[in-house]
């Protein structure tokens, strides 16, 4: 009778053991609607060594999937390249399941995993650079801090070419596939740009500073391992390249337009400029954000040019659906956008304003102070939004 949970072969000496997490619909506001993985993977050196573990609810899946490949009380070494409680909740459990002789992780994540578990192992701090001899294969440590913690870091393992690239070049996706050549390119292509636009895209300069220095090294990388999602064994400099132009934020000819609505005003103003939006041959995402995840918005900005924000007034203030995506996508810090607001209103009308000087505060160029239209937008009005439309679109042509 085979175990529940079965390893996945990478490599000769490499075993895929982390857990599948096919109900989670939320991380940290971000949604995840295909789910997600916690990678952990098992070398099988002279040292056995497990690179990171899985969140503290899949400690099971894990030792389970280790145990179909060797007794877990063989591991000689664990590596933690990531603090962060999905990689590193069991991390306590499993040491004292295994029994390990050392454990490793950077500087900062040895304070980092001191925080997080005031009983933790005693933790061997490992440089950028460094490298550890498992016996018959070697690992090289790479530190990538804020990407997307302090404590980040990835391991090279030399004679596989192999990068275990904790958060980096990953996606939120729950799969049996567990190698990204056997999934949908238009899946994979969407969930690692929305994984990098709602994770990574404050950092982008870091991240462009880390593929040179990857680059530097002069190492070849037949396969990308990350910490989530399926695993680039194909395709690994496809998604370099993709962090590259994702990193750079070079602004496309595509203008994202954003909107609530109470009784539809606003609605018709964001239909009218989407409509010369596209006639200007220019192209326009529509989102509405009582239908669409503030996450999937980010997603659509990461590769734009331009992004027009429309909110009613209500009790003096801007839609409270408008607020949330306001204050998601400036902690994100986009770059290299232009943009404008809009809205209808009944009395007061403070919305417009108030997004103005939310966009201008993330850094948004405004093309206009904004337009704002009472109550429901005649055929003149609907004329104006087509104006400020096509206003934005000579700005990213």
């Amino acid at each position: 009778m085979g175990r529940p949970f079965e390893a996945i072969k990478i490599t000769d000496r490499v075993y895929w053991v982390g857990a599948i997490d096919w109900e989670i619909r939320d991380f940290h506001g971000y949604s995840t609607d295909r789910g997600t993985t916690y990678n952990a993977y098992l070398v099988l050196a002279d040292r056995i060594t497990l690179i990171d573990t899985v969140k503290a609810p899949f400690v099971d899946q894990l030792l389970s999937r280790i145990a179909s490949v060797v007794d877990p009380s063989d591991i000689d070494l664990v590596v933690s390249n990531h603090s962060e409680m999905d990689h590193s909740g069991s991390l306590t459990r499993i040491v004292a399941a295994v029994g390990p002789d050392e454990v490793f992780a950077s500087e900062m994540g040895v304070k980092a995993l001191a925080a997080h578990f005031h009983d933790a192992p005693e933790i061997t701090a490992v440089k950028d650079g460094g490298s550890l001899s498992l016996g018959s294969m070697n690992l090289t440590f790479i530190e990538s801090r804020m990407l997307h913690w302090p404590d980040s870091m990835m391991s090279y393992l030399v004679e596989d070419e192999l990068l275990f690239s904790q958060d980096g070049f990953g996606m939120h996706l729950a799969s049996c596939e567990i190698f990204a050549d056997e999934i949908s390119e238009c899946v994979l292509d969407w969930e690692a740009a929305k994984y990098y636009a709602n994770i990574l895209l404050p950092f982008s300069p870091l991240v462009t500073k880390l593929i040179a220095k990857v680059e530097a090294l002069g190492v070849p990388i037949k396969i990308i391992a990350p910490d989530h999602g399926p695993i680039w064994r194909k395709g690994v400099g496809r998604i370099i390249e993709s962090y590259g132009r994702w990193a750079e934020q070079k602004p496309s000819k595509k203008v994202v337009i954003v909107y609530d609505t109470m009784w539809g005003s606003t609605a018709k103003m964001a239909h009218a400029m989407a409509d010369a939006v596209s006639a200007c041959g220019c192209c326009p995402r529509v989102l509405k954000l009582r239908s669409a995840h503030r996450s999937d918005v980010a997603t659509e900005i990461l590769e734009s040019g331009a992004l027009l924000v429309g909110s009613p007034t209500m009790n003096n203030q801007m839609f409270p659906t408008v607020a949330d995506v306001l204050c998601y996508l400036r902690g994100l810090k986009p770059k290299n956008l232009v943009g404008a607001p809009f809205g209808s209103y009944g009395w007061s009308g403070e919305s417009v304003a108030q997004v103005g000087k939310a966009l201008d505060e993330m850094g948004v160029e405004l093309v206009s102070p904004g337009l704002r239209v009472q109550y429901v937008p005649d055929g003149a009005a609907l004329e104006e939004c087509r104006d400020l439309a096509k206003l934005v679109c000579d700005r990213i042509s």
